[in-house]
């Protein structure tokens, strides 16, 4: 293990940046996924062992700050879609991770105001962050559950999240790069189905999962060095991501790589740099 990697080698000012974190029950003793992310797009919350998670998963692949921008690129590409051109006033944004602007509901407000935004996440320093998620325009509504998505029912039965969305209306549900944390014998695929079935019809499923399809070696790698840290992490091929949409209408293109997926612009020359899937689908 490099210097980079020492989990224990931390200045004074980490020190103090630590122990204030731990006073609201952030565990900061080893690498979170959400702040691993967070690291990977520029942000400030992050930690060294999610710093050294970061460089140990770049020396796999190199280029995972670009893939992680372009994963955050197809979040934002398909908020847009769905507000622009479905009419969806309504997200359910599961593993929202740490605040990185634009989030979805200012994406959502610039298509139209009056909309309405869940954001879940069960990390303690997403909930130190919500109030950051929750600066809203006067006509729309931003809520904030600390919830885990490994308990759908739970989640669906909240007050705050039944006093925010109508359940009978339309709901865009998002779910970007969060059900890799969930391994196969927990049945992440049951668990996005009680979700699916809970929305009405002309609700809209978007979701993106890394996936070995583009590059076998490099993600064995990095699946790995995050489980010798003791994160889950699965990635998943095209059969498997497309399990999740079962019994929905993909639009187009259907399950493609997240830089593929309606680009602002041409069709890059290499969508398989990211790897990850991604795709909408619509409730019948």
């Amino acid at each position: 293990m490099t210097k980079s990697q020492d989990f224990t080698d931390r200045s004074d000012s980490d020190e103090a940046e630590l122990s204030q974190w731990e006073k609201y029950g952030v565990d900061t003793s080893t690498p979170h996924s959400a702040r691993v992310y967070d690291y990977w797009l520029g942000g400030k919350t992050n930690f060294p062992p999610d710093r050294a998670m970061g460089q140990a998963i770049e020396q796999a692949v190199p280029t995972m700050k670009a893939q992680a921008k372009e994963n955050r690129g197809f979040q934002g590409r398909a908020v847009r879609h769905l507000a622009e051109h479905y009419g969806i006033r309504q997200f359910l944004d599961l593993g929202t991770g740490i605040p990185t602007s634009p989030n979805t509901h200012e994406i959502a407000e610039a298509a139209s105001e009056g909309t309405r935004v869940v954001y879940v996440d069960n990390d303690p320093i997403v909930l130190a962050h919500a109030r950051a998620l929750m600066v809203s325009t006067p006509a729309s509504r931003t809520t904030y559950i600390h919830a885990d998505l490994g308990k759908p029912a739970e989640l669906l039965a909240d007050p705050a999240l039944n006093s925010t969305l109508d359940l009978s209306q339309p709901v865009g549900l998002l779910m970007i790069a969060v059900l890799m944390l969930i391994a196969d014998e927990d049945d992440p695929w049951a668990k996005v189905a009680a979700l699916r079935d809970a929305l009405p019809s002309g609700s809209y499923l978007a979701l993106t999962h890394p996936t070995q399809d583009f590059n076998q070696a490099a993600v064995a790698q990095v699946t790995a060095s995050a489980r010798a840290a003791g994160m889950t992490l699965v990635p998943r091929s095209k059969e498997e991501v497309t399990r999740f949409f079962d019994g929905w209408e993909l639009i187009e293109p259907g399950v493609a790589p997240v830089m593929a997926w309606h680009p602002d612009g041409e069709q890059p020359e290499d969508p398989y740099m990211a790897y990850y899937w991604g795709g909408v689908a619509r409730k019948l």
